[in-house]
């Protein structure tokens, strides 16, 4: 207590005493002076010290000027209020500007200090817990899941602890029993490969009876059909490395009330504007800011949480409240929030053990936004986290920041139709000079730029947040409207990933964005005409015009996120380096070295000189990897010739996979995810600062070259294929492929269930072992092929109620179109 007083009587002072001087009156001359002086001051800091106390004086001073423009904005800039055509406009434009100014004190209250998590305290395999590793799916394919499952098997863990389950909720009793052909036809042929898949590879195939719950509801079932200590979740596509569970599982013998370990989301592929702008090489990824700032900052206050994915939580915690949550779309936040109420911790680790896809279009860009951002409003609404009993202030103050945040498409909108008011109707909603603008306005902008890139300078460009925003803003508007009027109307929707184009073609979703734009120029042409042709000098239409021209530059990058560039390549690629040898049927070995690999192919490099004549398409191979200690594995990959040529580095193979095998996919799996070392590498290249005039010259330049380049591409008058617009849900209603929604009632099946084996059968095979410590039972043919019978002892009624299986075995074509599970 005598340290803690003294402490507090000292901050009350210092707060009181920056209050009294922000509220003193100056000159504006005096306030251009202190503008100066504490933009000159950070600057300083910046330059020479980031860390430490000099952190918290950067932080002070930053505060201090946007208090005082704040206290300018409120008492100096309204209009007065006995005139309401002004006022009315005017005063919500400035409570958007103060709800801004909220989010940036919240956010510097939870990346002040982000913590820094030392690494996992490594356990001998007596200590280690058991675990259960889900791995979600609705339609995701085969291939894709076949390497996910490959590469949680290969994980770093006892085998006798950890068991894989394969949760598929497209192979349910409600689909296979479908009166519609369309659906159930497609689900028992779905059923039976998955079935078999993980028989060959290892792993447990479970489904359900009905698509209740979207995500929460499929995971409740795995928890009521498994018996580990801890759970594992990796989304379909999200493959782990193998130091995986090494990496996080030791948190918790170090805290018993721990619930949640997460790690951060790395992605192979860039999404639509990383791919459309061309800066996925070159460029921080959207996600670093989050992952690698804020879940740290969040972790400060115990408030990381769960983000779909990539994460390992802990049975008895899940237990304590019923299991997953599902009240809202974004399961993943809520049963954190619900967790932490209760009093349990989490941590976060920031070291990227699993690699994920995102949307490559931009119509399933935006359609993942719309559940992210209905889904937290709906938390926002129906368990206000401000309000959330069991919470510690500052856990409050963190849920409400991840809640609030996806309100910023008010404020852009806002802020992008403010300045037309003005130009075009005149309405004074802002009474300043343009002197007091230079003195007070331009302060604040150069603090809240100097901010963004002192805090997240390596992984986030100046105006990069702004760009991402507003292209989000103009779809998410109205999906925040839909919550409002009906918080519990969201249903969970399907994410379409894995999508090709072979041409360049407008979004179907690009409409808006050229209508925004073409308002945008011909308001900031009148702005002009007005300024020059109007006998009075205009300060408030100087100030108008600028804030507009900032507005059309924005649109106008915004305008090549929308034109799609081709994307021919299904498979992404990851850059590794391996030693293998290469067996060339009729010709033999050579050693090579694997310079990238997918799951589709490689590209490899002959370590010899000399070289047998190959023809693309019929040079048939087999890939052999070298191990650590110079062996070469048993089991090889079968591989055709695709390309072959050379570089400044010699020649080099280009190889597809052929006739792959549940022992070949473990092969891929061990060349994609043995090291993080890769992931990490990849991420720290891409970590570049830019300096705040470098990227200004630089987004200028990209406005007028994308919008060019759009309006090129849309005087082609190029359509984009209906297929464009799969897993699209609109943002003002959810309309698309809703899996929440319940399907039509069907008639009860009557059937003893049984979990798939974990070990592979051979054809003929009659009878398998069961699983280890998994509750199974006598089993009958579900989609009308023959079906081992397996002696098990007979489920619980919960079991029996929401967990059905099966273990045949037939093969089909699956769909491309995946689930997103993940925030």
């Amino acid at each position: 207590m005598s340290k803690t007083m003294p402490l507090a009587v000292l901050w009350l002072l210092a707060t009181t005493a920056t209050l009294l001087l922000i509220m003193q009156p100056i000159s504006i001359e005096a306030q251009f002076v202190m503008g100066v002086a504490a933009v000159g001051g950070m600057a300083a800091v910046w330059m020479f010290s980031k860390e430490g106390v000099w952190r918290q004086v950067f932080l002070a001073l930053a505060t201090a000027v946007v208090l005082r423009y704040v206290y300018w904005r409120t008492t100096s800039t309204l209009p007065p209020i006995s005139e309401p055509i002004n006022f009315v406009p005017g005063f919500l434009v400035y409570l958007m500007e103060m709800f801004s100014v909220l989010m940036l004190f919240i956010s510097l209250f939870i990346t002040a200090d982000p913590l820094e998590r030392k690494r996992a305290r490594q356990l001998r395999d007596a200590e280690l817990p058991t675990v259960d590793i889900f791995i979600p799916t609705y339609n995701e394919d085969k291939s894709l899941l076949a390497t996910t499952i490959a590469a949680a098997l290969a994980m770093d863990y006892p085998h006798e602890k950890r068991q894989v389950w394969l949760l598929d909720d497209g192979g349910t009793e409600q689909k296979v029993n479908n009166p519609d052909p369309n659906v159930s036809v497609p689900a028992k042929r779905r059923r039976a490969e998955l079935q078999r898949l993980c028989a060959q590879l290892g792993a447990h195939y479970l489904t359900r009876e009905r698509n209740e719950h979207a995500k929460a509801g499929n995971l409740n079932n795995g928890l009521d059909c498994s018996t580990a200590d801890l759970i594992v979740v990796f989304d379909a596509d999200h493959g782990p490395v193998r130091s995986f569970l090494r990496e996080t599982v030791g948190h918790f013998a170090d805290d018993p009330r721990l619930f949640l370990v997460q790690t951060p989301h790395f992605f192979l592929n860039p999404d639509p504007l990383e791919r459309n702008l061309s800066t996925f090489e070159r460029m921080p990824s959207e996600n670093e800011m989050f992952y690698s700032v804020i879940q740290k900052g969040l972790d400060k206050w115990n408030a990381a949480f769960f983000c779909g994915s990539a994460a390992v939580l802990r049975r008895a915690a899940l237990e304590e409240t019923g299991g997953f949550s599902g009240v809202s779309i974004t399961e993943d936040c809520e049963t954190a929030l619900e967790l932490h109420s209760r009093g349990w911790n989490s941590r976060y680790v920031d070291i990227p053990l699993i690699a994920g896809l995102q949307p490559e279009n931009f119509v399933s860009f935006i359609g993942q936004r719309s559940r992210w951002c209905r889904g937290m409003v709906q938390i926002l609404m129906l368990k206000n986290p401000l309000f959330k009993r069991g919470l510690r202030f500052e856990q409050r103050i963190a849920y409400l920041s991840s809640s609030l945040f996806w309100l910023f498409p008010l404020t852009r909108l806002t802020f992008m139709l403010a300045p037309l008011l003005y130009i075009i109707f005149s309405l004074q909603i802002y009474e300043a000079s343009f002197r007091e603008f230079v003195g007070y306005t331009v302060a604040y902008m150069a603090v809240n730029i100097m901010l963004q890139s002192y805090l997240y300078g390596r992984l986030r460009w100046p105006w990069v947040s702004e760009l991402y925003e507003y292209v989000q803003s103009v779809y998410l508007g109205r999906a925040i409207l839909s919550v409002v009027v009906n918080p519990r109307a969201p249903t969970f929707n399907v994410t379409a990933k894995g999508q090709t184009s072979d041409k360049e073609q407008l979004s179907a979703l690009a409409g808006p964005y050229f209508a925004i734009f073409g308002v945008l120029a011909v308001t900031g042409a009148y702005a002009a005409w007005r300024y020059f042709t109007e006998p009075a000098g205009n300060d408030l239409l100087m100030i108008c015009g600028v804030w507009n021209a900032i507005n059309l530059v924005i649109a106008g990058v915004a305008l090549g996120v929308v034109s799609e560039m081709p994307e021919r390549r299904r498979a992404q690629r990851l850059a590794v380096v391996r030693r293998a040898v290469l067996e060339i049927v009729g010709v033999g070995e050579i050693a090579v070295s694997v310079e990238d690999v997918s799951t589709s192919g490689v590209r490899v490099r002959p370590l010899e000189d000399a070289l047998p004549p190959m023809k693309a398409g019929a040079t048939i191979a087999m890939l052999r990897l070298v191990n650590d200690d110079g062996t070469v594995t048993k089991e090889a990959i079968a591989v055709v010739l695709r390309r072959a040529g050379n570089d400044d580095r010699g020649r080099f193979l280009g190889m597809e996979f052929i006739q792959l095998t549940a022992p070949q996919y473990k092969l891929i799996a061990d060349l994609l995810y043995r090291s993080a070392n890769v992931f990490e590498a990849f991420r720290s290249r891409r970590r570049k600062s830019r300096s705040v005039i470098g990227a200004t010259i630089g987004f200028l330049s990209w406005s007028f070259y994308y919008t060019l380049r759009a309006f090129r591409i849309g005087l082609r008058r190029n359509q984009p294929a209906a297929t464009d617009m799969e897993g699209f849900a609109s943002a003002e209603t959810g309309f698309g492929v809703e899996i929440g929604r319940s399907e039509p009632a069907l008639p009860r099946v009557q059937s003893h269930l049984h979990v798939a084996p974990a070990m592979p059968v051979e054809a003929g095979t009659t009878s398998v072992p069961a699983p280890a410590a998994a509750p199974a039972a006598q089993s009958t043919a579900a989609v009308g092929v023959a079906t081992p019978q397996v002696e098990q002892a007979e489920p619980s009624e919960a079991q029996r109620r929401r967990s059905i299986s099966t273990s045949t075995a037939a093969t089909a074509s699956l769909g491309h179109d995946v689930w997103e599970y993940a925030v």
